[in-house]
């Protein structure tokens, strides 16, 4: 079965780890970043495929993506589901 997604999302991978970002660069373009631990704390992860991660936020239950790179590790982007 093929994925739509499939080239959009490796294309975005080669974007976003060609030069990784440190998180003070990924704070001011994209606002809040999350290392691993605090993602896990404030989401619950439902799903991935790089770039993006499927999350659900434990303070509202608010289900959205984000998306990651991968060293340093760090997520960012958080986009809320329109549901």
């Amino acid at each position: 079965m093929a994925d739509a997604t499939e080239t959009i999302r490796r294309t975005r991978v080669i974007e976003i780890n060609a030069e990784p970002a440190g998180r003070e660069a990924l704070d001011a373009e994209h606002g809040q970043v999350w290392s691993t631990g605090e993602l896990t704390t404030e989401f619950e992860v439902l799903g991935f495929m790089a770039p993006y991660v499927v999350v659900r936020r434990n303070r509202d239950g608010c289900k959205g993506s984000l998306e990651f790179q991968h060293s340093p590790r760090l997520y960012f982007n958080f986009v809320a589901d329109k549901a």
